[in-house]
């Protein structure tokens, strides 16, 4: 049977001592991304008998495109005011926040002047351009996953994901006596609620080191009111009273068990990679099956048409990104997948229906 796991992926891809940064898984699967779009695109431009050193030049803009589409789109659809304000703050891309309507709206521009540039039709790259932008999208949102960000609303069932990475660091108090920081289901703490569950948070001190009684009193009063933060609390619930602990000893080591509620939520970044990788196989098989036979736009289309109203549904399914959504019908995520979804209709239409199609123009 199905149940649920405790997520507590370490992001970071190694830490280099004396810096605050690391490198990120996410930033690995991000230039990942594009290193295997290359190699599609040098297939699929070779296969067409197109020339390779294209390609080159076609990174280029996608690159560009989609770090400064991405970036601007968060700043303008999700905080203008504050960037607006501190435009300075638009180019802190390591801080995090990217959007991918953004990205979409980014590329769409470069790949039109692309295709002015070097002399290729508009529908034409972008029917092949979408199979590696699924790609793409695929490895970003397990990156996300990776990075315990965009997680789903709660299932309320005992199915699905709880989140504890925040957790994690918040426990993770002393690096130089903490040897571990780990999870396991169950503990003393019960709930009857479905998609609320008992999980223990297990502490495991250094060789030597004692717990005494200064820290003790850290655990139960610093150490308590950091964990039962919003961001610690949305996924991992400690009570409202003195916080349940327990403290061991195992294999010489000083031990501290303390029971919390986990909160199931979706994998909803795995929702999203999951239908991009499917619709990535679709328009790849489209394009080396049936691209004499389909008018040139179709993949494009069906591409805006299929990923946009999933986007759509999917954002069902995800916690808001910002607080001014809760006040929405809609988050912001849906707000623009809307335009999209009936872009790619209208276009299908003039694509099938008008007497002089359009993809005779573009």
């Amino acid at each position: 049977m199905l149940s649920y796991i405790i997520w507590n992926f370490d992001p970071d891809l190694f830490t280099i001592p004396g810096l605050d940064y690391a490198p990120r898984w996410y930033g690995v699967l991000f230039a990942l991304g594009f290193l295997i779009s290359l190699q599609v695109m040098m297939y699929i431009f070779k296969k067409e008998g197109r020339s390779e050193k294209d390609v080159d030049k076609l990174t280029t803009y996608m690159i560009i495109s989609v770090i400064a589409g991405a970036r601007l789109g968060h700043c303008l659809f999700y905080d203008p005011v504050r960037y607006l304000s501190n435009p300075l703050e638009i180019l802190k891309i390591w801080e995090g926040g990217l959007a991918s309507h953004g990205a979409a709206i980014g590329v769409l521009f470069a790949l039109f002047l692309f295709s002015k540039r070097l002399g290729y039709k508009f529908l034409w790259i972008l029917d092949r351009i979408v199979i590696v932008v699924l790609l793409c999208a695929a490895l970003i949102r397990t990156g996300n996953l990776l990075n315990s960000e965009m997680e789903g609303i709660e299932t309320n069932s005992n199915t699905g994901v709880v989140y504890a990475r925040t957790t994690y660091n918040v426990l993770n108090y002393d690096i130089n006596r903490i040897e571990s920081v780990s999870f396991k289901k169950g503990g003393q703490m019960e709930s009857t609620q479905l998609g609320v569950v008992p999980i223990t948070a297990i502490i495991e001190y250094k060789e030597g080191a004692t717990l005494e009684l200064q820290e003790k009193n850290y655990i139960e009063n610093q150490l308590r009111n950091r964990l039962s933060y919003s961001d610690v609390a949305r996924h991992v619930d400690f009570g409202s009273g003195p916080l349940s602990y327990l403290v061991d000893e195992k294999n010489g080591r000083q031990v501290v068990e303390i029971f919390g509620l986990g909160k199931v939520r979706h994998a909803a970044q795995m929702y999203e990679a999951t239908y991009a990788l499917l619709l990535m196989i679709i328009l790849f098989w489209l394009w080396h099956k049936k691209r004499n036979v389909l008018p040139r736009g179709f993949n494009f289309v069906l591409f805006m048409i299929v990923f946009w109203a999933l986007r759509f549904v999917d954002e069902f399914f995800k916690m808001n990104q910002v607080a001014f959504e809760d006040d929405l019908a809609l988050n912001m995520g849906q707000i623009l997948s809307i335009p999209l979804t009936i872009t790619g209709i209208v276009l299908m239409f003039l694509i099938f229906k008008s007497d002089k199609k359009m993809s005779d123009f573009l």
